[in-house]
């Protein structure tokens, strides 16, 4: 059956990697599974349906409509002000505030498309004005939005605790060491890549005026800083569920996008929850079908098959991340995170558990290799997206993102594999 089920994911990887609709390159998978192996589909399908109903799978909606409504209403705007007072006059002083622009806003809206659909348009334009290549502007802000995908509250780390039945909020306390180190990591790249660039600085601030205008830009920023305040601390607080603290962030977007930043208006409004609608569509479709997939793998104890047949090539620790590894990042490539972590998850969770890594730092490593695929073509949807809000050729993106990736990225998807207290510390101290 491992023989079968290796077919069914060799099928459905080239169809993706050919650009096939989704829908049929799982239901190619599918009938792989249906026809040559021993399940019954109607049971699978009933059995997925029914798994959607889950409440925790609620917050997904919810947080891609506070992502979007966010995005239109001009809160991310008022944190670049914001925090571009503080370095504005350092040298890729601009490029450090696009970086942990994303963050905040990952902090946010758990999506790693809400970082480059919200500052690229804002900060794209204001780098090449300052002297920044347009290509590596678009490069860096779409490296930086998948942040969103590691700074807590993330979807992929709703996903993955809920198909492992891992603590949510272990997941998302074992990313966030990661997601803070890769947004240093850029930070320092590109400070150093800023010194070949002849940019336009703004005057060094004295003291009296630089505390003047962080006293201005705070008070006009504060009920946005204020947002990612009430959801992270609502959920590390024990005070609201993940669920329910994606809720308050789309009733609290509401107001302030409307009442205090005015970017929001009735027409944006509903064109921002219409394209969360087809965000979420997509996404409830994946989770479906993955599902399902992942389920007919477990149904006929491919899991086990893998690790008995990975530990007929070696038992060595080192050898077996490495491997893992190079495998999450070719997977990263051709489907996006939510698919991976549903097909693959299940099936690597046992072998992670035999060689004695725990599931709380499985899932930074997953969330790191996965987030490095939105990024990484030939799959990278936030590279392209970057690139049509930067109006730039992908072709010319991908060079700087993968000097990006290479530089601040990858060593920190070793030290997640390698430190476990990176991952792990926080979880420990929250009694995980």
């Amino acid at each position: 059956m491992i023989e079968i089920a290796l077919l069914a994911i060799a099928i459905l990887v080239i169809t993706l990697t050919l650009g096939v609709p989704l829908p049929y390159c799982f239901g190619a998978a599918l009938m792989i599974m249906y026809f040559i192996g021993d399940v019954t589909m109607k049971g699978m399908m009933l059995w997925g349906v029914q798994q959607l109903g889950n409440p925790i799978l609620l917050a997904i909606p919810l947080f891609v409509l506070a992502g979007t409504i966010m995005a239109e209403s001009g809160i991310a705007a008022a944190l670049l002000r914001f925090v571009n007072v503080f370095v504005g006059h350092i040298r890729g002083g601009l490029g450090v505030v696009a970086t942990v622009s994303c963050a905040v806003i990952g902090a946010i809206s758990g999506s790693g498309l809400t970082g480059i659909a919200a500052i690229g348009p804002i900060l794209i334009p204001e780098m090449e004005k300052r002297g920044y290549p347009r290509e590596y502007a678009t490069a860096l802000i779409a490296n930086s939005s998948i942040l969103g995908l590691l700074i807590p509250p993330s979807v992929t780390m709703i996903i993955y605790g809920w198909v492992t039945d891992t603590s949510i909020l272990a997941c998302f306390l074992a990313t966030l060491g990661p997601g803070l180190l890769i947004m240093l990591s850029f930070s320092v790249t590109n400070l150093w890549m800023s010194r070949k660039f002849d940019l336009i600085l703004d005057d060094k601030p004295t003291f009296n005026e630089l505390s003047s205008e962080v006293a201005k830009r705070g008070i006009h920023a504060f009920p946005a800083l204020l947002m990612p305040v009430i959801i992270l601390g609502g959920i590390y607080g024990g005070i609201m569920t993940p669920t329910e603290a994606a809720a308050v962030a789309v009733i609290y977007s509401v107001p302030v996008g409307f009442l205090i930043y005015k970017g929001l208006k009735v027409e944006n409004f509903f064109a921002a929850g219409k394209e969360a609608a087809t965000a979420v569509g997509a996404i409830m479709f994946m989770i479906l079908f993955s599902m399902i997939l992942s389920q007919m793998f477990v149904y006929e104890s491919i899991p086990q098959k893998i690790v008995a047949s990975i530990f007929e090539i070696t038992e060595n620790k080192v050898l077996l991340l490495i491997f893992i590894n190079i495998m999450l990042f070719l997977v990263g490539m051709v489907v996006n995170d939510v698919t991976a972590i549903i097909l693959i998850a299940p099936l690597l969770l046992p072998l992670m558990n035999a060689i004695g890594v725990s599931p709380i730092q499985f899932a930074a490593i997953m969330g790191v290799n996965t987030a490095m695929g939105g990024v990484t073509p030939p799959y990278a949807s936030i590279l392209y997206l970057g690139a049509r809000i930067g109006n730039v050729k992908v072709t010319k993106v991908i060079p700087p993102a993968m000097f990006l990736i290479v530089t601040g990225y990858i060593p920190v998807v070793f030290l997640t594999s390698f430190w476990p207290d990176l991952s792990l510390y926080l979880p420990r101290l929250f009694g995980y």
